[in-house]
């Protein structure tokens, strides 16, 4: 489906992403992780389309979408939920939601779209008409998420979707990427919660200072010793 192939990126004179492949199938979920500093943000934002890249190729069912402008991935059916959620917090929920369905493709099917949002999220029914700025950490979150799933898309890109929750909502919030990629959306999840994206990932990759240094199961990954001392602080 999506293709990440031998990218580089820099922010003018310094590198921050160098020779970085890895690939994403229809439906499935793939995780990476990495330290502070690795590039993981960089990368998520290259696939979006909001980071150009140098040199390499993002590829779409086999098309080459690098140089495509930022909002057109979103009409190739990308939607990301950034760090940091950036919601328009004097705005109501529902106004935040609905502005995910801008496209020609998802307007239609707003309505539709919004419901099943509410579906998934029970809390925002109940939140519709307040501001988003209002809401405590967690709620913003599902709306961060509610809004990029009401561009419809293909492949949701999820930017450190537990940073800042606390530890029964990150529970909550993994149980509905897995019911999300369930439904048949295809899912990069970017997150410094190792334990938790390998759960649910089908595929990892780790990234360290700019570069893929391992990629395989979750399970192999983390019976490999390095990866334990570096991500766990097993010995």
């Amino acid at each position: 489906m999506f293709e990440v192939d031998r990218i580089q990126v820099a922010y003018g004179a310094a590198p921050a992403l160098w020779e970085v492949s890895l690939s994403i199938a229809a439906g499935e979920l793939v995780c990476v992780v990495g330290p502070n500093g690795a590039g993981k943000t960089t990368l998520i934002n290259a696939i979006a389309g909001l980071n150009r890249i140098s040199s390499g190729a993002l590829r779409l069912d086999g098309r080459d979408v690098s140089q495509l402008p930022a909002h057109r991935f979103c009409e190739q059916g990308i939607a990301i939920v950034p760090e940091g959620r950036r919601l328009f917090t004097g705005m109501s929920v529902r106004e935040n939601l609905e502005l995910g369905a801008y496209s020609a493709a998802a307007r239609p099917r707003r309505a539709a779209t919004l419901e099943r949002v509410c579906e998934i999220f029970p809390i925002l029914r109940e939140k519709i008409e307040v501001p988003a700025g209002s809401l405590s950490g967690g709620q913003q979150q599902m709306v961060a998420i509610g809004r990029a799933l009401m561009a419809q898309p293909r492949l949701l890109l999820l930017d450190e979707p537990s940073l800042g929750l606390a530890p029964s909502i990150v529970l909550d919030m993994f149980r509905v990427i897995r019911e999300i990629n369930a439904s048949g959306v295809a899912v990069l999840l970017v997150e410094q919660n190792v334990v938790m994206a390998m759960e649910v990932a089908h595929r990892a990759y780790v990234l360290e200072e700019g570069r893929i240094a391992a990629q395989g199961a979750p399970a192999e990954l983390l019976a490999r010793p390095e990866i334990r001392r570096a991500y766990l602080g097993h010995e």
